[in-house]
């Protein structure tokens, strides 16, 4: 069960080149993304509406995709131009287009009522194309489902052991000790954890060298349909990090997204940036390997939990104290799911596809 009125990442920029076509799964539907002649991204059903074949498996002509299995033209907005086995083209000839916006490297898709796409509503990720700012694009796929991976991101207590020689605490469990600040936002929650005088993270120490402890912090807004775009980083402990003076700092900004590919698949879409060593592209290329390399253990972890999910169906939760953020954050998706298909909005857009 997905929302649809709303944005989800459907692509890097780099992966839709300005000839031929990307093929993706989004919310258990085919899309094809492809470019005009300006350039501009457009987004299709990825079905001709003649017998079902793919357009991905199609043929450009100029601002056109030629469907390859018996030569329907279908123009960008997209309506049939051109049948050539006769002469008239039936008013209802026509596949489902999507209202594609391309901002910061990231190309959104909106996959309910276009006439309620508002690109306002993309939240804001110009970190990604910064020049304040440095990373590297990363995408995994996974066989889950995109709300197991939501908990992980909403409960950094994990860190600590999923993590403990990566992105946490040397084997120390401090970090999963400390309580975070979880705040209501319109759309998600802000979470914010702050670690003091405590040792870097091991990546951490990869990229920048302390003398001594530092104060560390995630701070980060999760936001429908499932966008992350955190703040973090580590100062020299007693410097006055919390109070705003980053002094001496290793700042990083982590812009994630997940999208769902079907109910038991996920898109992922992640770039951390850093805000020194801007020069060095080692020190960038090191961060995206240590990014990486944590993001294959969570990968391993949520794999590993879908799988004993998957032999007991009954299986229910149980809560504890970390799992404030998590909850509040499903309740508010839930809420937003539920409300949208009392208004019809689900059998509308099914229709119109």
């Amino acid at each position: 069960m997905f929302l649809r009125n709303c944005w989800y990442v459907a692509a890097w920029s780099h992966e839709v080149a300005d000839e031929g076509f990307l093929a993706r799964t989004i919310i258990g539907l085919p899309v094809v993304l492809w470019r005009d002649s300006a350039r501009e991204v457009v987004g299709f059903v990825d079905r001709c509406c003649h017998r079902g074949a793919p357009l991905s498996k199609g043929r450009r002509e100029g601002d056109c995709i030629r469907c390859m299995y018996h030569g329907l033209l279908f123009d960008r907005s997209g309506k049939c131009v051109d049948i050539p086995s006769q002469d008239t083209v039936p008013a209802n000839a026509h596949v489902r287009a999507f209202p594609v916006v391309e901002r910061d490297r990231w190309i959104w898709i909106w996959m309910g009522d276009p006439a309620r796409a508002d690109p306002a509503a993309i939240p804001d990720t110009h970190w990604l194309d910064d020049p304040a700012w440095r990373g590297k694009p990363g995408y995994m796929h996974y066989d889950v489902s995109y709300r197991l991976i939501t908990d992980n991101l909403l409960d950094f207590s994990h860190l600590a052991y999923v993590h403990a020689t990566t992105l946490g605490g040397g084997g120390s469990d401090a970090y999963a000790r400390v309580r975070p600040q979880v705040e209501r936002l319109d759309r998600g929650v802000k979470v914010t954890r702050w670690l003091l005088d405590d040792e870097p993270a091991p990546f951490v120490t990869k990229l920048k060298r302390y003398p001594g402890k530092v104060d560390r912090w995630n701070i980060y807004d999760f936001l429908v349909p499932g966008i992350l775009l955190m703040d973090s980083g580590s100062a020299p402990a007693g410097t006055g990090a919390p109070e705003g003076r980053r002094v001496d700092a290793a700042e990083f900004r982590s812009c994630q997204a997940l999208t769902p590919e079907t109910e038991h698949s996920t898109h992922y879409f992640f770039q951390q940036m850093h805000n020194f060593a801007l020069d060095r592209p080692e020190v960038t290329q090191a961060l995206y390997e240590s990014i990486v390399a944590a993001f294959h253990e969570d990968q391993a972890m949520i794999t590993a939990q879908s799988h004993t999910l998957a032999q007991a169906p009954d299986f229910e939760f149980m809560p504890i104290v970390a799992d404030s953020a998590l909850a509040q954050y499903a309740r508010m998706l839930e809420k937003m799911i539920a409300e949208e298909r009392a208004a019809g909005t689900k059998d509308a857009v099914v229709r119109t596809g």
